[in-house]
């Protein structure tokens, strides 16, 4: 049994109740394969994933490539975020702890 995570989009209608997102730069943190990473680029976003596990991120990069330099990922952790204060409009964090 595979499992689906928000089949119906519920978490994008939420998402773009509370912010607009176009054009905006976004740090996702915790991005894990890229799953929310994808809805927001779609929704219009710029967004730089980070997430401590090298595989996840080799993961994101083969799923997300198709959306260029808009969603970009790389190894990173919360506690040390390698941007400086203000580089970011917004940001999520969504299924990680």
């Amino acid at each position: 049994m595979s499992i689906r995570i928000d089949p119906d989009l519920r978490e994008v209608a939420a998402l773009e109740r509370i912010a607009e997102w176009r054009g905006r730069h976004v740090l996702e943190i915790g991005c894990g394969e890229g799953r929310l990473s994808v809805r927001l680029a779609r929704l219009g976003a710029i967004v730089w994933g980070i997430d401590p596990d090298p595989a996840r991120i080799r993961a994101a990069r083969r799923r997300l490539r198709r959306f260029g330099r808009r969603v970009r990922v790389g190894v990173g952790r919360a506690e040390r975020l390698a941007h400086g204060a203000g580089s970011f409009d917004l940001v999520v964090l969504s299924w990680a702890l």
